[in-house]
């Protein structure tokens, strides 16, 4: 996948995503096609091609086409558009970049942990050092202007007390670090990539943490997601 240097989104790639919101039709997505694979494709494909740097990590790109499947909302195409920089060998942490009418969010981290990573995770933060080192880096990334968070389940996990002094981190079920860069010149400029390095690099400490403690997750891949 080349598309070229990363020079920005298109000046109409965030009125192309409230146009296709407003009329989520194929006779609007086919008309509007050229914006959509110039402005808002070609560059999230560059931007990743960059971020990946020539690692030969995989980069991913989401299709405009919903699975509307199992879903009541049967609008054919996607309001938002997504890629990521596949992890690295000995990591869950993917660079991942999603541009919708709010501008272009910047996360990475590990999504939606895996039974044997949650374990992992909890035994860890429950750990008085590396527990503590994790407050640490938190504080540190969102110092930076990167906000952690993720999924939570509603109250405190099975063998942990409610009170527990880092019961909000033992609640996540995932740990994703981010931070969003609203519409307007930065957007549609190389600016853009710099933010995108800046949020990862922020970041790079507390992926650093998880890949220590949590790492992969060793459930294959059918049984994980449910495929096959």
């Amino acid at each position: 996948m080349s598309e070229g240097p990363f020079a920005g989104f298109g000046p109409d790639a965030v009125a192309w995503l409230y146009g296709i919101d407003g009329d989520n039709t194929k006779a609007r997505f086919e008309a509007t096609r050229g914006v959509w694979d110039a402005q808002i494709r070609a560059p999230m494909a560059a931007l990743l091609e960059a971020a990946a740097g020539g690692s030969g990590r995989r980069v991913k790109l989401c299709r405009p086409h919903r699975d509307t499947r199992f879903s009541a909302d049967k609008r054919p195409y996607k309001t938002n558009f997504w890629g990521v920089v596949m992890p690295a060998a000995g990591s869950e942490a993917g660079q991942y970049a999603e541009l919708s009418t709010g501008g272009l969010f910047v996360g990475t981290g590990y999504y939606q942990m895996a039974t044997d990573q949650l374990r992992r995770f909890r035994a860890a933060v429950a750990d008085d050092a590396a527990g503590a080192e994790l407050e640490r880096l938190v504080a540190a990334t969102e110092a930076q202007g990167v906000r952690v968070g993720g999924d939570a389940v509603a109250t405190a996990p099975r063998g942990f007390a409610r009170d527990h002094p880092r019961i909000a981190l033992l609640r996540r079920r995932e740990l994703i670090a981010g931070a969003t860069l609203p519409p307007g010149p930065e957007l549609e400029s190389a600016a853009a990539l710099d933010f995108c390095r800046r949020t990862w690099d922020a970041a790079a400490p507390l992926c650093g943490w998880l890949d220590r403690h949590v790492g992969p997750s060793e459930i294959p891949p059918e049984v994980r997601w449910g495929r096959g």
